[in-house]
């Protein structure tokens, strides 16, 4: 949450976020449907092991249990100028609560959300529940916060973005992609063509960024920090583009 509210601070227009489920079928806001040995800590403090971190498997614990966990505190490696603070897994309502009000309160317009719904086959049975369930509960969530205009659903599961296709034709789709399969196989396997394309930047190439336009799907590709990589997905004139250093990209981007 504290990432969350300093990217509205500094302007941006569209927060991601990954979403897994809870035991109580709670939507919350994680990167995986475990406690990451990387960054969380058990309720009484102690760090988690690697090998053991999908002990600690969210589908597995009630929201309750969840919020008793840290995941703020442990310095994460890989982001050296991380300010550690206490931190909880917050459920998706309370981000959106959250981050409307200071939106409203900045005077900036209410921020648009893409949601990733991390549904993997990899993790059934035992780490989210069948995915018309998970699409079920999420699109609940999405109507409830009243954020289902202004939202983007990511996936990189096929199942789910073809559910979602059927019941809201007109919703904003974006099929992930990490893999090399060319575009037209990505395509065929979904069934239909998405409003968005988003492939793993180390993907993209000019000639898809073009064949992309010449469909009519967006582009946004994922995850670019380093500025040298932010400037060559910019020449490619992409919809968006997701970072975890987005103070880097909108100064790269107000100097176009």
């Amino acid at each position: 949450m504290p990432a969350f509210r300093r990217a509205v601070e500094i302007g941006v227009e569209v927060i991601e976020l990954d979403v897994v489920i809870s035991a109580d079928e709670q939507v919350v806001v994680s990167h995986e449907p475990w406690m990451s040995a990387t960054i969380c800590r058990q309720p009484d403090g102690r760090p988690i092991l690697p090998a053991e971190q999908t002990r600690h498997n969210l589908y597995s614990l009630s929201y309750a249990d969840i919020r008793a966990y840290d995941c703020g505190l442990t310095q994460h490696p890989g982001f050296p100028s991380q300010q550690p603070q206490p931190a909880a897994k917050p459920l998706l309502r309370e981000v959106v609560s959250e981050l409307d009000k200071l939106a409203w309160t900045l005077g900036r317009p209410a921020v648009r959300y893409s949601v990733e719904i991390k549904s993997s086959p990899a993790y059934e049975p035992g780490f989210q529940p069948p995915p018309a369930r998970f699409l079920e509960l999420v699109l609940a969530e999405l109507q409830t916060t009243g954020i289902l205009g202004r939202t983007t659903l990511l996936c990189f599961d096929t199942r789910v973005l073809r559910l979602a296709y059927e019941q809201l034709p007109e919703m904003p789709l974006c099929l992930l992609v990490e893999d090399t399969r060319p575009l037209h196989m990505h395509l065929a396997e979904l069934g239909f063509q998405p409003h968005i394309y988003g492939p793993d930047f180390r993907l993209l190439t000019p000639e898809l960024a073009a064949s992309l336009r010449t469909l009519g799907i967006g582009l946004v590709p994922w995850t670019v920090n380093e500025p040298a990589d932010l400037r060559r997905m910019l020449q490619l004139h992409p919809t968006g583009i997701t970072t975890d250093y987005p103070d880097r990209l909108m100064a790269l981007r107000s100097a176009v």
